[in-house]
């Protein structure tokens, strides 16, 4: 088993002396020793959209690795695709196997055997084939797999449809997508295409892999049913197909050893197994993507501003190249960083919201399956009730669901219209309103007409209206923020601690699928840990809120003074 200082030894080891970067390398970049060069290297269609650097770890160093335990997010997330993929052929079956002919590749079977079963299914002009795997390409470098192929009765060929558990649209127009039971491409008035190059991706390197191997439909397209799967989202391929041929191109070069590469901070690192010891030699580095992640460290490369120092003694306009807005703020950030400083004030005065009545809400959803837990905090006069939940224990998705919430937006509501009627001052709080809006809307049309739900246009104007206060967003209004802006992040800096180490999103999911006995028995201490969890976040936001109305001016150094 190799530890972190085994995989520390492999970081440095790459890291060049002109200073890290996530894209093209240095000039005097070496190409780093690559002991994937001694076995064929394969990339799945995963590898074009994530972090270069990673995919020359991973392909050069897989033993490094090979005993760190997978992040608990992704985990959850790969099951929860895997449930949707099994629903998906079990609804897809149930609609079409009296019309089409069928066949389904044994997934028991070892990926060699699937792969001669997919081509002689296609040799046999089977109308759709689910569990498809293509022949792995040596010489190419690709290998894929499509959980279904549609024979193309027209033309010719198979088309490939993959089936993804995240929404592929949003409603609007312009869309072009397809019943499940038939192959019928249109244009849909009520739906938008909502971009996701990784599925693009992988559609085209199917598309190519099927290319490769004959069998490809002439009409260069590719299908996506995504969460919800009530039709298919069909991609025009020839759109894509040259960006995926150069992606891959460098790709693969990176994975032979072909082209160098070097740590940067990007989006995917919060849950890659190399971080810890990526950070560790960005941070001796001081690099700039510690502070400008993703494309903008880029962009300062290209300027030559590789560390935070550099930045940080920044003096003029921002670069012309620079994407977007808050070029200023970046700055900022780099100066904090240099001073340990976890918070920035932009403005002289910090504000927010305060009322007679003031309730704390925090929601807890698992997956796209529902919210379970309504959490509320009540405060009047200075004077604070204990912490009341609404909470179901059935597992999503379930109607009582819809017992719960009623009981919280009745409570709530209540709560406010009392208020209102004694002259007095109504604010409720959340933390980054998007979760919690989604699902107080979603809640009101999943379950419309049932004992106690709103209507969806009730809610709409509560969310929309004067006594719904984002904290989240007045945080950013009106701070800096070099370590994020999470609540988990921002909290600490107010007083607040979480009563659990190990509270946070992702780890909640795992929680609550013992707590409600999704695989053995339900669990009672994880509910009460879940329930302490939601009471953190709550009085996490109340604390906040508080300080930055009291402490948080005379506490928080301001940007224009550093």
């Amino acid at each position: 088993m190799h530890g972190v200082s085994d995989r520390r030894t492999i970081i440095c080891s790459i890291v060049t002396s002109s200073g890290p970067r996530d894209t093209s390398p240095p000039d005097d970049a070496a190409a780093p020793p690559n002991p994937a060069q001694r076995r064929p290297v394969l990339l799945d269609p995963r590898a074009l959209t994530g972090c270069r650097h990673r995919v020359h770890l991973d392909t050069a160093y897989p033993e490094a690795v090979a005993d760190v335990p997978e992040d608990i997010g992704v985990q959850q997330r790969r099951e929860a695709a895997r449930a949707f993929r099994e629903s998906m052929r079990e609804r897809l079956m149930s609609g079409s196997a009296r019309t089409r002919s069928w066949i389904i590749i044994d997934p028991t079977t070892r990926a060699s055997e699937r792969a001669g079963a997919t081509l002689r299914a296609c040799a046999d002009g089977v109308d759709r084939i689910w569990g498809a795997v293509l022949p792995l390409e040596y010489d190419t470098g690709r290998r894929g797999r499509a959980e279904l192929l549609v024979r193309d009765r027209e033309r010719g060929g198979y088309i490939p449809v993959i089936v993804v558990n995240h929404k592929v649209t949003d409603p609007g127009s312009g869309a072009v997508t397809s019943g499940l039971d038939d192959w019928a491409p249109e244009v849909d008035e009520t739906r938008k295409v909502r971009a996701q190059q990784r599925d693009q991706f992988r559609l085209a390197q199917i598309h190519r892999m099927l290319e490769h191997n004959g069998h490809a439909s002439p009409a260069g397209v590719g299908g996506v049913i995504g969460y919800g799967g009530d039709c298919i989202l069909v991609h025009d391929l020839s759109a894509v197909l040259d960006q995926y041929d150069e992606r891959f191109a460098d790709r693969i070069a990176v994975a032979r050893g072909e082209l160098a590469t070097a740590p940067s901070q990007v989006g995917e690192c919060r849950s890659c197994p190399w971080w810890p010891d990526c950070k560790a030699s960005l941070t001796e580095s001081r690099d700039v993507s510690l502070v400008a992640t993703g494309s903008r460290a880029e962009v300062l490369r290209g300027m030559g501003v590789r560390t935070i120092d550099a930045l940080a003694a920044w003096d003029g306009p921002p670069p012309e190249e620079w994407p977007g807005n808050g070029f200023d703020d970046v700055v900022v950030l780099a100066r904090a960083w240099l001073s340990g400083i976890p918070l920035v004030r932009r403005t002289a005065e910090v504000t927010v919201t305060r009322a007679d009545v003031e309730v704390d809400v925090d929601m807890e959803s698992y997956q796209e399956h529902g919210a379970y837990l309504w959490g509320t905090l009540l405060t009047e006069n200075g004077v604070t009730q204990p912490y009341r939940p609404f909470v179901t224990w059935d597992p999503l998705p379930t109607v009582d669901e819809a017992r719960s919430f009623a009981e919280f937006w009745g409570w709530l509501t209540g709560t406010l219209e009392r208020t209102l009627a004694r002259g007095k001052t109504f604010a409720a709080y959340c933390y980054s309103r998007s979760a919690e809006d989604k699902w107080l809307l979603e809640s009101a049309t999943r379950f419309a007409g049932l004992p106690g739900i709103p209507a969806v246009a009730e809610v709409r104007a509560f969310v929309d209206g004067p006594h719904w206060v984002d904290v989240y967003q007045a945080v950013s209004d009106q701070f800096i923020c070099p370590n994020g802006k999470g609540l988990k992040k921002i909290a600490p800096v107010a007083g607040f601690h979480w009563r659990d180490s190990e509270a946070g999103g992702e780890a909640s999911m795992s929680w609550y699928r013992d707590a409600v006995g999704y695989d053995g028995e339900p669990d009672a201490a994880q509910r009460e840990r879940l329930l302490v969890y939601n009471e953190d976040d709550v009085q996490a936001t109340k604390v906040l809120r508080e300080w930055m109305t009291d402490r948080a001016a005379a506490e928080v150094p301001l940007a224009s003074e550093l």
